[in-house]
């Protein structure tokens, strides 16, 4: 008994740290992404930064649910996946914007910074990816960093073709592919979170 107790308490101080790493790291790097966005009048630049910030507060989110019921860990993944929802509507919002009054992105700011977060995203999918198919609220910050490395590499490219052609709207269709895979994926996490509160529900009238 007391050695699965060590095992459980071991577990959970590693889930722990990982997600404290992965906290960090993405919340610096939205502080930079948003940044060279506005410097670089870039819209997936600017998403894939909100999407970082998505990817932190999960990160929070998923902490404070460790060691905690399922019932809770649901409800986490179900805020996860409302935020990254809104995340998504939001980003579309700024591409219509920035699609009606003109920008002028800039692309060596959008694939510099793009490579650095992807390298940052691509470490802590790896440190997340033992989780990827464990409980729910876990689950979540694994889907949300599969995003973000999409999306680094979409923006990367969008960033590629815009000094190649010199045009703005690659920039824009890859601000709206990023939106709309978001909100694709924050549907995911919700429908999860669902079926996991359901089978809750199912244990407690057995």
């Amino acid at each position: 008994m007391s050695c699965g107790h060590s095992d459980e308490s071991t577990e959970t101080a590693s889930q722990r740290r990982v997600l404290r790493i992965a906290l960090a790291l993405n919340a610096t790097m939205f502080i930079v992404g948003v940044v060279a966005g506005l410097v670089g009048q870039s819209s997936s630049l600017i998403a894939d930064a909100l999407d970082m910030l998505a990817d932190a507060s999960a990160y929070a989110i998923a902490l404070g649910a460790i060691g905690r019921s399922t019932r809770f860990k649901a409800g986490a993944a179900t805020l996860s996946g409302s935020l990254l929802l809104l995340l998504g509507v939001l980003v579309l919002l700024d591409v219509g914007r920035r699609a009606l009054f003109g920008s002028e992105p800039e692309s060596l700011v959008m694939m510099a910074v793009a490579l650095l977060s992807l390298i940052v995203n691509a470490t802590v999918l790896r440190m997340l990816g033992r989780y990827r198919e464990g409980e729910v609220h876990l689950r979540a910050t694994w889907i949300f960093t599969r995003v973000d490395v999409i999306a680094n590499v979409g923006v990367m490219l969008s960033g590629l073709v815009v000094l190649l052609t010199g045009s703005r709207f690659p920039d824009l269709i890859v601000g709206s592919a990023i939106g709309v895979y978001v909100v694709k994926e924050a549907f995911e996490i919700l429908s999860e979170a669902r079926e996991a509160r359901a089978g809750e529900n199912c244990c407690d009238d057995h």
